[in-house]
């Protein structure tokens, strides 16, 4: 496994797991918030263009042979699907999502800032109307629905974890799940 793609609805841990994996592998990992946002104080307030966040994405890709990518792409880094050769798709039940995403949030900008009054409160109840709204979102927003679509335009299989699953079994069934695709590709080609 070289280069791994992980996407999913915003707090389902594609970037958890992204690391996780680069970690087990001893491979980079590369996340596409770093390079879809411009940085800003606070963050994730303004996107960059899309040709220069594929410029800047392909810039890091191409500087390591190995490598996770956490996080979407769909809609404007489709010329990256020839580099994988894993994709993975997790799937989340919703509530567990924005409980993540309000502790994720709590810790980056704090209590009183999120708080009504506070100076980024209505930006975060905004994410977290926007994120709730995955599993019933059309193809104008990231959601489920254009997922799926982009994932039935893939040229290989996927993998898709879903549920509630540990870090560690998510490890073991994306590890199982390559095994059992390279002992059928060597059957094949025997």
């Amino acid at each position: 496994m070289d280069r791994i793609h992980i996407l999913g609805a915003s707090g389902s841990g594609t970037t958890t797991l992204g690391a996780a994996l680069a970690e087990r592998l001893g491979i980079a990992h590369v996340d596409t918030d770093h390079y879809l946002w411009e940085p800003t104080d606070p963050p994730f307030q303004r996107t960059r263009a899309q040709e220069e966040r594929c410029t800047l994405l392909a810039a890091a890709l191409d500087a390591h042979p190995r490598w996770t990518l956490s996080g979407s792409l769909c809609c404007w880094g489709d010329r990256f699907i020839p580099r994988f050769e894993l994709v993975i798709f997790l799937l989340v039940p919703t509530e567990i999502r924005l409980t993540r995403l309000q502790d994720r949030e709590r810790q980056r900008f704090g209590t009183e800032a999120l708080a009504p009054g506070g100076a980024m409160h209505a930006t975060h109840v905004a994410f977290l109307n926007w994120a709730a709204a995955y599993d019933e979102g059309d193809n104008a927003m990231r959601s489920r629905q254009h997922h799926e679509q982009w994932l039935a335009r893939l040229p290989r299989p996927y993998l898709r974890l879903e549920g509630p699953l540990t870090i560690a079994d998510q490890l073991t069934r994306v590890e199982e799940w390559w095994t059992e695709r390279e002992a059928k590709a060597r059957r094949i080609t025997r």
